[in-house]
Order: C-alpha cells, then structure tokens, then sequence
C-alpha cells in the first residue's frame, strides 16, 4: 500500500503506520458515508467492487492457504523461557491453524468489537512465537489488498499469538 501511494503521490513523504492511521482515523470519524467510501474504495483499487471481492475470496484464501503451508514446514524450535527451562515445543500445525483462524475472524469484525489485547511481557519464549509466526504471516500480507485488510491480517496475528500464549482477552470490545 505504501508503494501504491508512493507512486500515486511522490511528492508527500508518509509511512506505512502514518497510512494506517489516517485511515483508520477518516473510518472512526465518520468524515464519509459508507457509500462515498465504497465509491473511493472502487476508485482507489479497481477489483475490490463487491462482486470481484466475492469471486477473488476462495481462490485468494486457498492461494493463502498454499502459501501458508508452504512456510509451516521450515524448521523452528521455540526457545526456552526466561527462568531458563526449556518450554514444549509448540505444533507448528496448530499455531498455523490458530492464526489462520484468527485472521479470518478478524475480517469479518468490526473494528468496534474487536477485543483489547493484552500487553504481553517480553520473554526469550515470546518472542521465539512471533519469530515463528512471522514467516507465516507474510504470505498473508503479500496479497492483501488494501489497508483495512492489512489492518485485519496484523490484528488477526497480534490475536494468534494472544491464545498460542494463553494470555486473557477483554471480550468487552474497544470504546470508539
């Protein structure tokens, strides 16, 4: 998106997280109504019209699937945690499944009813899980298409390593 944009506007200097919060800030405001924002959205990438999204969602998702895969069986280990004992090693499998799941979640809700994510401490062990997560995610990110589905892809994976960890959600929501 930041290359996208970059190309469009060559002039303005702006980082990935400065569009990404512009964004999100024009969604909460309310600055457009959601038919002015579909039109933009239609302007901006041409394919995202409601019935190209329906066609391009399987075949995407089995795409991301495939990639996905493909990334899952390179060989990690997850480390061992701070007071030194070696922690199980997690099924690559399952945390693929888990932020697979996440993910798919986290597009179909709301930005308002997403749930507040814990801060997690940073630990050799936590820090071995993200490691292992990100190749994974990449693939994902690769053939997102717009920042509202970055948004959800990051969210989905910051979600994933929330349950791989066990750490306590806030089901409440975030207040807008």
């Amino acid at each position: 998106m930041n290359r996208l944009f970059a190309e469009l506007e060559p002039s303005v200097t702006v980082t990935e997280q400065n569009l990404v919060d512009r964004v999100r800030y024009i969604l909460r405001s309310n600055t457009f109504n959601v038919t002015e924002l579909e039109r933009l959205r239609r302007e901006a990438v041409p394919s995202s019209g409601k019935n190209a999204a329906a066609e391009n969602a399987a075949p995407q998702l089995a795409e991301q699937t495939a990639n996905v895969d493909a990334a899952v069986y390179t060989p990690v280990v997850v480390a061992s945690n701070d007071d030194g004992t070696v922690a199980q090693e997690l099924e690559l499998e399952q945390m693929r499944s888990t932020l697979e799941e996440a993910i798919v979640e986290m597009r179909s809700t709301p930005l308002e009813n997403r749930p507040r994510l814990p801060r997690i401490a940073l630990s050799k062990r936590n820090r071995a899980i993200v490691r292992t997560l990100n190749p994974m995610l990449v693939t994902y990110l690769e053939v997102s298409r717009d920042l509202c589905e970055t948004d959800s892809i990051l969210f989905g994976a910051a979600l994933a390593v929330c349950r791989i960890l066990g750490a306590k959600l806030s089901t409440a929501g975030r207040a807008t």
